[in-house]
């Protein structure tokens, strides 16, 4: 019995050392694959826009103001950056993990969306030949990535915290 015992103090310290370590890990796992998609998403508009020859958008699910619902991409037949009842939706996402945190900053920021035009570059609401320039910035507990849309409309990703200069 004092066996067991020390066997089952011994498993309880070795647990309680590696169940930190294994939380870290999934956050990292879950910051990875919702990053992953999100860029996934923004690739596919872009080649759905070229494909087509025609405006697709990226925006966020639901009422269009919070990417961390989700997000959508669609053919925006009616211009107000939202999936509404009939909308093409080509592609759609649910919610961003827990606690995650989802923010961009955009050129044009009045609404939340990107917009690729047939050519495979951005454009802003205000003028289909001026560029949507910005970043989401994505956090989740300690971590941070960002995904970087650049004057041609191609996206990046990269980690804030480990590239400070150009990130």
């Amino acid at each position: 019995m004092v066996e067991l015992m020390a066997i089952l103090a011994i498993a309880s310290v070795l647990l309680a050392i590696g169940v930190p370590s294994f939380r870290s890990l999934i956050q990292n796992q879950r910051m990875t694959t919702t990053v992953n998609d999100f860029f996934a998403a923004v690739n596919l508009a872009r080649s759905e826009a070229i494909q087509r020859g025609a405006r697709v958008d990226l925006v966020p699910a639901g009422d269009g103001t919070d990417w961390t619902r989700g997000w959508v991409v669609l053919i925006d037949r009616n211009g107000n950056q939202k999936a509404d009842a009939g909308e093409q939706i080509i592609f759609s996402h649910g919610p961003a993990p827990k606690g995650m945190t989802i923010k961009s900053a955009f050129t044009d920021s009045k609404v939340q969306y990107l917009a690729y035009n047939g050519t495979g570059r951005t454009r802003t609401n205000a003028n289909s030949q001026t560029p949507q320039l910005g970043s989401w910035s994505f956090a989740l507990d300690n971590q941070a990535r960002r995904i970087v849309i650049n004057f041609v409309g191609r996206p990046r990703v990269c980690n804030p915290n480990i590239d400070t200069t150009t990130c």
